[in-house]
């Protein structure tokens, strides 16, 4: 059986399109409409013109609801920053989806100022996720330094099964959409390692995190780094 999830009204920079059913098991839904943290997914697309050869960008926004789980605290941000990840996480079902679901009922942090991890989009081989409203501070960088404070976090999935060239490629024409409606240059595009991390909790410095993972040589920036940002290039123009 495949439930139905209602796909609701517009929202700053989305456009909503249909009702639109999800085959996804059905225990797991109702056990999220019951839990604390309930959401319904819904589907938009960024708004903007598709650069020649590009797909158009289906996003299923899965807002964590305000005041619950990772959003406890209002924390409004004006983006000036997008910072790149990859989630480390190879089990087969750690695809977009469950990175949301796990977002809703809540992803426990220790030593930051929420308690909690949040990111504004995680995006795998068919699928983009939503959690976060862009113009909200998340906690997936540096704790309540500059990263966070300013900056979308962009996830990529590495699970097993998932085409991680489609994906890097998918991740790149979401960036160029989100630097063009925000208005972000190319400079401001950084891996997670860009930023240092100060721990909220006791001050200790963790230095900068190898992430994103799958876009380093040898554990630094070089031309699998360059390659992502041409292609964020390529499809700014």
């Amino acid at each position: 059986m495949q439930p139905l999830i209602a796909l609701f009204s517009q929202t700053a920079g989305m456009v909503t399109l249909k009702l639109r059913t999800f085959g996804y098991p059905a225990i797991v839904l109702v056990g999220l409409l019951f839990s604390s943290c309930a959401v319904f997914h819904r589907r938009a697309a960024i708004s903007g013109p598709t650069p020649a050869g590009a797909a158009e960008l289906k996003i299923t926004q899965s807002i964590i609801p305000s005041e619950k789980c990772g959003r406890p605290l209002h924390r409004p941000m004006r983006p000036t920053f997008i910072t790149i990840h990859s989630t480390d996480n190879t089990s087969r079902s750690a695809d977009a989806l469950h990175h949301a679901l796990a977002m809703n009922k809540g992803l426990r942090s220790r030593h930051n100022r929420t308690g909690y991890l949040t990111w504004h989009f995680t995006v795998d081989d068919h699928s983009i996720y939503q959690s976060l409203p862009t113009n909200e501070t998340g906690e997936h960088t540096d704790y309540e330094g500059e990263g966070n404070r300013s900056s979308i976090g962009i996830e990529m999935c590495v699970n097993r099964g998932n085409n991680l060239d489609i994906t890097i490629d998918r991740t790149a024409q979401l960036t160029a959409r989100l630097m063009r409606q925000y208005k972000i240059p190319l400079s401001h595009v950084v891996p997670h390692m860009h930023w240092r991390m100060i721990r909220y909790s006791d001050g200790r410095d963790l230095g900068f995190k190898k992430c994103p993972r799958i876009l380093l040589d040898g554990g630094g920036l070089g031309p699998k780094w360059s390659a992502f940002m041409a292609k964020v290039s390529s499809y700014a123009r």
